[in-house]
């Protein structure tokens, strides 16, 4: 074989690329058409420096407040004897998000406009069935993501849907503590069957549960669990993991063409030193990450967690059917987001949580950004190639990108070279992945396509996308849309399908 067939440069013709949002964090219209509450919609916005918090209300005592939300520890969110609940005077991001329900059909075609092959977006639960345990869904909002997929459709783009991305239905998360009920997974399972039934010819990828590992950082976020405990946190990702299998089952026979895949957040974690106890924490740190995708895609619970059930004293409401269906019935692919990787160490040492992600200490080598995130060149070629040799299934770059403050400038434009910069970075690792190493990559969609509410800060003004919203952090402006220079660089990029990642 030629040299140029083993380094082909350009991507398989059948790439998908596009962009990627959340129902919370983009849709709006968080009451219009029939919708009720989700978890989302009681969290207020944040800062960097600021938690955002879950408001309530005690309905016996009419006392309302707010708590801040504390990512990696457990606890409740309420106090108890309350409620999550919306309380006026408030201000909630998704309520409006950045309003796609009312610009979906003007974005989806800025979408067409960049070459989109894919949108990834989210259903939101609780526009389907607004409860959660509804006996009939809300045809209202069946038809409004109809009209979505219709338009998807209208310009060949491929919906990839999300059918819970942070999104669980108040109801449940105060009726029954969310996931931490097995009374969850029929309910799961009843929306993602009347989804994928709807949605037949429509609709052929869909992942059931964004970022399924960050139940472990917030049992309220990702399962609308309120008391969050290490067991029921534990018990909410074995019900999420049952659901999943549940649902592949019956999407399967439902549609034998539609591919329902797992979601993770991937982070690799970097040892900062050659000591081996350096070494051996971040083999053992990564298991938390692994765990989760072990079950979903490899079909089963590894040794290292069981033993750690044992010693923390975890024990599951289980059955042996449900790790019949884990085996029988794992993702068919692997997605995943990646932003940029952790660095850990046993060592005392300065700049502790500062400059990566999400935790750890700062990696001397990385460049970081307003909120300590660290631009990792190397990250998706890791990634992709620490996936691909573990579970051995297609792989698929759901979320990757920079949070930035992007300002209009006097001309009208967003000039945000540092995106184009990180993305050149990023997308060549992948591509390096993909033809120099022979990774299985399905397709890429770059976070917050349109700019959209961050999930971690609540916040506007860090912004991901190619396409400017007026919006600030307080929810005043105009919304409407401005394509950044990064718009016109990414409509190049897929032209070349990922070759040419040039400045020009």
């Amino acid at each position: 074989m030629s040299q140029k067939g083993v380094f082909n440069l350009a991507f398989d013709d059948h790439f998908l690329w596009g962009g990627a949002t959340a129902a919370n964090q983009y849709e709006g219209g968080y009451r219009d058409g029939g919708k009720g509450l989700s978890t989302a919609d009681v969290m207020t916005a944040g800062a960097y420096d600021k938690p955002r918090r879950v408001t309530w209300k005690n309905p016996t005592t009419g006392a309302t407040g707010g708590t801040p939300m504390q990512f990696g520890q457990a606890g409740r969110q309420v106090p108890e004897g309350a409620e999550p609940a919306v309380l006026p005077g408030e201000y909630y991001p998704s309520h409006i998000a950045t309003d796609f329900y009312h610009h979906y059909q003007e974005d989806i075609k800025l979408m067409s406009e960049m070459g989109f092959k894919v949108f990834r977006l989210s259903i939101n639960w609780a526009r389907i069935f607004p409860n959660g345990d509804d006996e009939e869904p809300n045809e209202a909002g069946l038809a409004f993501y109809d009209h979505v997929f219709d338009e998807c459709k209208k310009y060949d783009i491929e919906p990839l849907v999300t059918l819970s991305h942070y999104e669980t239905p108040l109801n449940l998360a105060i009726k029954y503590n969310g996931w931490a009920s097995r009374k969850l997974i029929d309910f799961f399972v009843k929306y993602a069957t009347t989804v994928i039934e709807r949605y037949k010819g429509k609709v052929h990828y869909y992942l059931t549960f964004n970022e399924i590992n960050m139940i472990d950082m917030s049992g309220f976020l990702g399962g609308g669990i309120i008391n969050a405990t290490e067991q029921t946190r534990a018990q909410g990702a074995h019900n999420q993991f049952v659901a999943s299998a549940l649902t592949v089952r019956a999407a399967h026979k439902i549609d034998p063409d539609v591919k329902i895949g797992q979601m993770l957040a991937y982070s690799p974690l970097y040892a900062l030193t050659a000591d081996p106890n350096d070494q051996l924490k971040a083999q053992v740190d990564m298991q938390d990450t692994y765990f989760f995708a072990d079950v979903q895609t490899g079909g089963h619970y590894p040794a290292y967690r069981l033993k750690k059930y044992a010693r923390d004293g975890i024990k599951l409401d289980d059955t042996p059917e449900d790790y019949e269906l884990l085996a029988h019935y794992p993702a068919d692919f692997l997605s995943f987001s990646c932003y940029g990787s952790n660095t850990v160490t046993t060592h005392k040492t300065a700049g502790s949580d500062a400059g990566n992600f999400m935790a750890g200490v700062k990696n001397p080598y990385l460049k970081t950004n307003a909120w300590g995130w660290a631009t990792d060149p190397q990250v998706l070629r890791i990634a992709l190639n620490n996936l691909y040799d573990r579970y051995h299934k297609p792989l698929w770059v759901v979320e990757n990108g920079i949070g930035w403050a992007d300002e209009l400038t006097a001309d009208g434009k967003v000039h945000d070279s540092y995106r184009i910069e990180y993305l050149q970075q990023n997308i060549a690792a992948m591509r390096d992945a993909v033809t120099l190493d022979g990774v299985d990559l399905m397709g890429y969609t770059m976070w917050g396509c349109i700019d959209l509410v961050s999930a971690g800060t609540g916040e506007m003004k860090k912004r991901y996308g190619f396409v400017y919203v007026d919006r600030d952090d307080q929810g005043n402006g105009t919304l409407a849309r401005t394509p950044k220079d990064s718009f016109y660089w990414y409509k190049k990029v897929i032209a070349t399908n990922g070759e040419d990642l040039s400045n020009n």
